[in-house]
């Protein structure tokens, strides 16, 4: 006869079943190839939310919807918007829960962009600043906005250079609220092989996995929370999952 498991049964066969996945170095080692072969086509431009590209992969949103579920920030500030549907995407979860705010900031927003984020009803729950991240004048801006004694998660996703990942990360780490989540973008950079096929200044030794190591040489407020890599195989963030510890 089947086994049936009380919900608390199963979350702990589901945390064995990560552990086991995580162990196997083979599987991991075959997603990282099947993830750079993907690469080399773009496949993480391939994915919207309500019709605007995330730039995600698909396992990373599911993870950003099960940390602002759990978690239930106030406030979400993401830094770099792009193309917005990731923001829009934490927008809904957030409206399907009746909590919280987001706060993006980039250095440009189409104004086109705009009308379209903002034809949506999930909208309402969202501010944008158009600005440099590291600029005192936005820092204290979004500061001002947040106020005091707000639950507060970050997603850092702009220029993704090592100086400027680590000054985003020693800026808005302040912002975050103990047991909610920092989140340093695109460390997958570190783990795949240099991008020929559309160049930037970042790479190999010069990316936010490079920059997240320094960080966290110098700040104890923060913790790897691996039990996120642990149930993922493709990612944008191994390892930038951060949790807040005081």
């Amino acid at each position: 006869m089947k086994k049936i498991y009380s919900r608390s049964e199963f979350e702990d066969a589901r945390k064995k079943w990560a552990e086991n996945m995580h162990q196997d170095q083979s599987l991991k080692n075959k997603a990282l190839d099947v993830f750079i072969e993907a690469d080399r086509h773009n496949w993480i431009h391939q994915t919207n939310w309500l019709g605007e590209p995330s730039l995600q992969t698909p396992e990373d949103l599911i993870t950003f919807q099960e940390i602002i579920f759990r978690t239930k920030p106030d406030f979400l500030l993401e830094v770099g918007v792009a193309w917005a549907g990731s923001l829009l995407f934490y927008a809904t979860i957030m409206e399907s829960i009746g909590h919280g705010q987001i706060i993006g900031i980039d250095i440009f927003i189409p104004d086109d962009l705009k009308d379209r984020i903002f034809s949506h009803s999930v909208s309402k729950r969202i501010k944008l600043i158009q600005s440099s991240s590291l600029l005192v004048d936005s820092y204290q801006k979004i500061n001002n906005i947040i106020g005091q004694n707000k639950n507060t998660m970050v997603h850092l996703d702009s220029d993704h250079t090592e100086e400027h990942v680590f000054k985003e990360l020693s800026m808005y780490s302040e912002l975050v609220t103990k047991e909610n989540y920092l989140i340093c973008g695109d460390t997958i950079i570190d783990f795949i092989p240099e991008q020929t096929h559309r160049p930037r200044e970042w790479g190999k030794t010069n990316n936010p996995n490079t920059a997240l190591k320094k960080f966290l040489k110098v700040n104890n407020r923060f913790e790897v929370d691996r039990s996120y890599d642990k149930k993922r195989l493709m990612s944008n963030q191994p390892g930038g999952y951060l949790r807040c510890i005081k």
